[in-house]
Order: structure tokens, then sequence, then C-alpha cells
């Protein structure tokens, strides 16, 4: 996966979390902050800020690649998301369930920055857990 399909992934995430947001409503008054960068532009991410989006992307392209206690799950770089067998995903959602709500955006992070695919059975649950 080249650096612009992962921002073009990231990108699709954001809008994907966003419509969602828009469509079930938002329990939070306030947008949570950016905790791996100590607030900055992520933070103030509201409607009226036309340019948050771009640069939440531009900011998490160029991050340092966190791991989560998941480095087995780089074997499944470059595999597209809708190949994943059952059992495969199950690893993802075993590491996807040990964290913190707060936690799953940043993994989802550095799976794109690593290259590797949320698999499709957990795309839903894990913009479900974001949300809470």
């Amino acid at each position: 996966m080249t650096a612009l399909q992962a921002l073009v992934l990231l990108a699709l995430l954001a809008v994907i979390a966003f419509v969602l947001t828009k469509v079930f409503g938002s329990k939070a008054t306030t947008p949570p902050a950016d905790t791996r960068h100590g607030g900055g532009a992520c933070a103030a991410c509201s409607e009226q800020h036309g340019k948050c989006l771009q640069e939440c992307v531009m900011e998490n392209a160029a991050a340092e690649i966190v791991y989560f206690d998941d480095e087995e799950l780089d074997r499944f770089k470059q595999r597209p998301s809708n190949s994943y067998t059952d059992d495969e995903a199950s690893e993802f959602a075993e590491v996807m369930y040990t964290m913190k709500p707060e936690e799953i955006k940043d993994w989802l992070n550095s799976l794109t920055l690593r290259g590797v695919s949320l698999p499709d059975q957990l795309k839903d649950e894990a913009i479900m857990l974001i949300e809470e």
C-alpha cells in the first residue's frame, strides 16, 4: 500500500465516522482530544473547521508508527480488507477488544501506516467503538 493509498483509506474512514456521527448523533458535546499529540489541530475539529480532516490526515500520515502489542498482524500487510477469513479477522478482533475506545482510532492509524487493512468484518464494530 502506497502512502497515497494509506492517506485515502484514512480519509475514507474519517468520512465514514463523520457520516455515522451525523446519522446516529453523538453522545459527546465536545470532540475528544487527540491523545497521541496532546491536542493540536485534531482536538479543535468541528463542523465549522473545514481543514480539520485534512490537517488530521496529514498529521497522522507523518506520525511515527506505534504498535499496540499487535506485531503479529504485520503478516497481513498488503492484504485487501475483503480477503480475510473469519479466523484471521478474529485475530484483529482480539486486539481491538482489549483496548480502550479512545485507543482504537490510533490503532487504526497504526495499521494504516503499516500497510495492514482492517478486515471488512470488523469495520462497523470499530467505528461504533470509536464513537462510544
